[in-house]
């Protein structure tokens, strides 16, 4: 089967006047018209393209990249807007069409829009949503904590900047973790700092110190969840407190703190160490 909306390694059948016809291994054929056949070429190649519909609704297969595929989130530019929706700009001769009823806010021409593609299977034509939450989902995490992440920057929030995680969740990274300019769109790496109740996802944009985090760091880590994200315990404790508190030695809880204070994981004070 052909795929609509996603690359597509085909086997060149015949040369024809508007192109070469290529098919796949069930006998499904789709036109790659001439602008896009190489220069050289002999039948039995396979090429890899791009199956979408053309302005007559016909599939067309293409070696043009497009800026977004099916299933996947992209921030692309409104070239136009009739009666019907907004027309994107994806990278092809055909523009990415969204319906009214798929815009989270009106669209406008020359205006930036974070969308999700999917094919519409009632019109089987691939459309564009910027109701991006809608294709995110947080039932069943696929995603651990300290695990590092792919993000895709979404929205704002009051809270700080909402994320689309591995392309399937969604997250937030707070404000306190923002620590360099940020828009939407943006593609980042992260790390999932915590899994709170009803999997939501704390992210953190900071490298440091998660993949490989150390007992001692961990340990820390877990008695802070454990009392409300605050110990009145810092540098200054005395060895015998901290040995009692967290069976571990001075020079340990120390080095602990240090790098998860580093991570930007915890905030260091007077009267403790608290959770970020």
């Amino acid at each position: 089967m052909i795929k609509l909306g996603e690359y597509n390694t085909l086997t060149i059948l015949r040369d024809t006047e508007p192109g070469l016809f290529l098919g796949d291994a069930n006998d499904n054929e789709i036109l790659l018209p001439n602008r896009y056949v190489p220069e050289e070429f002999e039948i039995g190649d396979t090429l890899n393209v791009f199956a979408y519909l053309d302005n007559e609704e016909r599939p067309v297969a293409t070696t043009d990249k497009p800026y977004i595929e099916k299933g996947n989130f992209a921030l692309l530019r409104c070239n136009q807007v009739n009666k019907y929706g907004a027309f994107l700009d994806w990278g092809l001769v055909k523009e990415l069409f969204c319906p009214f009823k798929e815009q989270a806010f009106k669209m406008k021409a020359g205006g930036w829009y974070l969308v999700h593609c999917y094919l519409d299977e009632e019109t089987e034509r691939l459309v564009a949503s910027s109701k991006t939450n809608r294709f995110l989902d947080n039932k069943e995490l696929t995603v651990q904590r300290y695990e590092e992440v792919d993000l895709i920057v979404s929205h704002p929030s009051d809270y700080g900047m909402n994320v689309i995680v591995n392309n399937t969740h969604l997250g937030l990274v707070f404000k306190d973790d923002i620590y360099k300019d940020i828009s939407v769109g943006d593609k980042l790496k992260g790390v999932v700092k915590k899994i709170r109740p009803g999997n939501k996802l704390d992210i953190s944009l900071s490298q440091l110190g998660y993949r490989n985090i150390e007992p001692s760091a961990e340990t820390v880590l877990q008695l802070l969840e454990d009392n409300s994200g605050f110990l009145p315990f810092n540098d200054k404790s005395s060895p015998e407190a901290i040995k009692e508190e967290f069976q571990m030695s001075k020079k340990s809880f120390k080095k602990a703190i240090g790098s998860l204070y580093k991570s930007r994981q915890i905030e260091i004070k007077e009267d403790g160490i608290y959770l970020r």
